[in-house]
């Protein structure tokens, strides 16, 4: 007798109902566009102070730092808005009881 596991996991269905993986597309396309803007202006500059290598190490960075930080903030959006809906869906009666001790 072998054990299966479920088809979806609850932190796949977690993360399905939070959009994360569209909130993670948007948030790195973001990232590397911001980074391709100011590395470009970096670039172009007055001057120049480091290797091209700096630069594309240094973009690189600040895209996935800046795409890291719009996922979160489009997931903690989505999350919000979620709890919101969940709420609003439980009728008066359920919350109280919900909130009230057990017995």
């Amino acid at each position: 007798m072998s054990q299966e596991p479920p088809e979806r996991p609850g932190t796949a269905r977690f993360a399905a109902a939070l959009g994360v993986r569209r909130n993670a597309a948007v948030g790195f396309a973001l990232g590397a566009l911001v980074a391709v803007f100011l590395t470009y202006g970096a670039v172009t500059g007055p001057q120049d102070a480091y290797s091209d290598a700096a630069y594309v190490a240094l973009g690189f960075v600040l895209a996935v730092g800046t795409g890291l930080l719009a996922t979160l903030l489009l997931t903690v959006v989505s999350a919000v808005r979620l709890a919101r809906e969940t709420s609003r869906s439980v009728p008066p009666a359920a919350r109280r009881r919900r909130g009230s001790p057990s017995r």
